[in-house]
């Protein structure tokens, strides 16, 4: 005899039950690590502006961070790309410490100078925080991978205060050109419910104003194709770039502590050269200024440069916030050229080079209406694609795998 047609409704009753309750502790693990993060960050930032002498020990701070990883953090040291593989081949849980370590790790990068973003340890403490569930809960593989992703969205959206965004991110950044919709309630969840969580711990996010946004017309879609086509070459090269230096400081520097003593020797050298610090930390002061007022049109090189070097040489971090101020830089370069306005090319820029570097443009349009709003939508929708679509291969995830091409094959 067949079921009433409203038994298959009445069967997601306990299913959002059980996963509201796990994504609302993932949410509160997660928001709150994040809002210590990002205050721990912000101490760091203004420590280091008032004590410009703390970057002559960028070296040791860095061996340091190298030695305890090769010491008691070997197994977690792969960071996002560890989180991706357990999501795509569970083996093992993640192990606690990862949290603490890429947390005080990141401190410690921006506290004496080094240019990384957050989102990687954001991202990294929820998909480790979570983790520890499936240990205290035997969940089976299929809920872990489920728990790993909310993980994902749940750091995501509580560091940049975009819980749309986030909740997209741990959906898309796995597989190029596939999306798992059966997480997709527990992602959304614990993505707003961990951006509550930050905000409830009295957590400020920076604001970015686009002061312009022109009515739509032929050239100014023609224009967003144009620098569309330049993030997404620039996420390609930053991308590529850090993975390639990566694998040569591996190569010629066998002892990991090394790796960032060495480059922090080369970041201070490149600072006192240049005769500014424009380059090193988080860099939201500048980022800001992007939109606002004409900036060096090579802001974004140095930015790359400098951020290519931290990474590649073992500094702890993530690539995101050096990503949004180079496509920000790099917007307000095209500015003029493109005859746009500052502030647009410069909110357009901030997702989309991030769009193409981390192959998710649905996260990074959603991101650009949730932080400078919906009238932004048609032009940042343009740029993400085309910059996604222009990255081609690459990605800032080694770890990230394809479903199928960006383009059909002839």
């Amino acid at each position: 005899m067949p079921k009433p047609p409203f038994f298959e409704q009445m069967k997601l009753i306990p299913y959002l039950g059980k996963w509201l309750v796990i994504t609302t502790a993932i949410a509160i693990l997660s928001g709150t690590a994040s809002a210590f993060l990002l205050i721990a960050l912000e101490w760091a930032s203004d420590t280091r502006t008032a004590n410009h002498w703390l970057i002559f020990l960028l070296p040791v701070a860095g061996f340091a961070v190298g030695w305890i990883y090769l010491r008691f953090g070997e197994h977690v040291e792969r960071g996002n790309n560890l989180l991706i593989d357990e999501i795509h081949d569970p083996k093992r849980i993640i192990p606690f410490r990862m949290a603490p370590f890429v947390f005080f790790g990141n401190i410690i990068s921006i506290l004496f100078g080094a240019s990384v973003g957050r989102e990687g340890t954001a991202v990294q403490m929820g998909g480790a925080l979570a983790d520890q569930l499936t240990h205290l809960f035997q969940f089976n593989s299929e809920d872990r991978k489920i728990i790993l992703m909310a993980g994902i969205s749940a750091g995501f959206a509580s560091v940049f205060g975009t819980p749309l965004a986030g909740a997209i991110f741990g959906l898309e950044v796995l597989i190029v050109g596939s999306m798992r919709y059966d997480a997709i309630f527990p992602c959304m969840t614990a993505a707003i419910i961990a951006d509550q969580i930050s905000l409830l711990w009295g957590v400020h996010h920076t604001q970015y104003s686009i002061q312009v946004i022109p009515a739509i017309t032929s050239w100014g879609l023609f224009a967003m194709v144009i620098a569309g086509v330049a993030f997404g070459l620039t996420g390609k090269a930053f991308a590529e770039t850090t993975h390639h230096l990566t694998a040569y400081f591996k190569k010629i520097v066998a002892y990991a502590p090394l790796r960032p003593f060495i480059g922090g020797i080369a970041i201070i050298a490149a600072t006192y050269l240049m005769g500014s610090d424009r380059y090193i930390g988080l860099g939201i002061p500048t980022i800001y200024e992007a939109f606002n007022q004409p900036v060096a049109p090579y802001d974004f090189l140095g930015k790359m440069i400098f951020t290519i070097t931290s990474l590649g040489s073992g500094f702890k971090g993530g690539e995101v916030t050096p990503l949004f101020y180079i496509g920000a830089t790099l917007g307000n370069a095209l500015a003029p050229l493109l005859d746009m306005p500052f502030s647009l090319l410069a909110g357009v820029g901030f997702v989309a080079v991030f769009a193409g570097a981390a192959n998710t443009p649905l996260a990074s349009m959603v991101m650009a209406m949730e932080l400078f709003g919906g009238e932004v939508g048609i032009y940042a929708a343009i740029t993400c694609v085309v910059s996604y679509l222009f990255s081609g291969h690459s990605s800032i995830y080694s770890a990230q795998r394809s479903h199928q091409e960006k383009t059909p094959q002839p």
